[in-house]
């Protein structure tokens, strides 16, 4: 799946570098201004403040509070997790350079789709792996989709982004995602099946010297 992702990401980003809009981006564009109302705009730019960096720090001070207790590996790792979110899309930004729908530059992909499908998938696969009951994990599952979509859709309402440069964002998240979990989990059997080896390394080294001290009395 990460690869999967991750030959997307790229696909987009070759048409991103040329600066070319498909026919699905201008049509999205234009179905999403339909939707355009002086009311919903503060609670777009509310909802959009998610992915911001003072929307980001208060989420992850929260999930590393949340984490402390169930899981301290990954209560460690969100910070750093997060941080490589930032450098991709710097990164990856900087590289495209392609200008917004309303002509800002620094367009592709959507900082805001990478860092909450980052943040909120993580919250997913913890919720798919913990023992909560399933009905508050798929009521979690439910919360989590909801914020990323929503996020999504306040880029586009205020013509932020590019339906494809959210689709960048969602497809570099999801890549990053899949190989950190398989990075960080990799990592946490390596040392859960290094203490055991030291076990049995120490019980076979204690059962060796019971037998030396019976020779001995003997």
């Amino acid at each position: 799946m990460a690869t999967l992702s991750l030959a997307g990401f790229l696909a987009l980003a070759l048409v991103a570098a040329g600066h070319r809009l498909s026919v699905l981006d201008h049509h999205t564009r234009d179905l999403v201004q339909l939707t355009r109302l002086p009311l919903l705009d503060p609670a777009m730019n509310g909802v959009s403040g998610l992915g911001e960096h003072y929307g980001l720090i208060p989420l992850i001070v929260l999930g590393v509070a949340i984490l402390w207790r169930p899981s301290r590996r990954w209560a460690v790792a969100l910070p750093f997790v997060m941080a490589g979110t930032g450098i991709l899309q710097l990164v990856t930004k900087w590289a495209i350079d392609r200008p917004r729908p309303n002509l800002a530059a620094w367009g592709f992909p959507s900082g805001h789709a990478l860092s909450l499908v980052v943040f909120f998938g993580l919250m997913t696969y913890l919720l798919a792996t913990s023992t909560v009951r399933r009905s508050r994990r798929w009521l979690g599952y439910t919360g989590c989709a909801a914020i990323v979509l929503v996020v999504a859709f306040s880029r586009l309402y205020l013509e932020a982004h590019w339906v494809s440069d959210v689709a960048g964002g969602f497809t570099l998240g999801i890549a990053y995602l899949l190989s950190t979990i398989y990075l960080v989990d990799a990592i946490a059997r390596r040392r859960s099946a290094g203490s055991e080896a030291q076990v049995h390394l120490a019980d076979d080294e204690g059962g060796v010297a019971d037998v030396e001290s019976v020779v001995v009395t003997v």
